[in-house]
């Protein structure tokens, strides 16, 4: 059962919001040629995981729909750690600390998230 009001209370959508911030704002110095290439590619992973927990797994009622699509925002967020690992290793920015930190600080909240899925729904069995 949800005690928040939207997914805008949850933590885990405002950390990802955070980091979505972050990657719009580090690939705007990224070379005019990964305009359509990285560029577009990172952006569109960092957006999916804020949109599939905001517009898909938050109002979904059911333990799999929910879990299907944080599963999906997972995913995404792999994606994003290897484009993070990408962008460094193409000199486009050296220091990609802050972005990795806020990475990894999501994916364990959203771990945690499904795990309170999970547990909410065998307890309810």
């Amino acid at each position: 059962m949800n005690t928040s009001k939207s997914f805008e209370d949850l933590i885990v959508w405002q950390k990802t919001h955070q980091f979505v911030l972050k990657v719009y704002e580090l690939t705007q110095n990224f070379p005019n040629s990964e305009v359509y290439g990285l560029s577009n590619q990172f952006r569109r992973a960092s957006v999916s995981i804020a949109a599939n927990i905001a517009e898909e797994g938050y109002k979904k009622k059911g333990t799999k729909d929910k879990l299907r699509f944080f599963n999906i925002a997972q995913g995404s967020l792999e994606e994003c750690r290897y484009y993070l690992i990408l962008t460094r290793d193409l000199s486009y920015q050296e220091n990609i600390n802050e972005e990795a930190d806020l990475l990894v600080e999501v994916s364990e909240l959203l771990n945690a998230y499904c795990k309170k899925i999970l547990n909410s729904s065998t307890l309810n069995s």
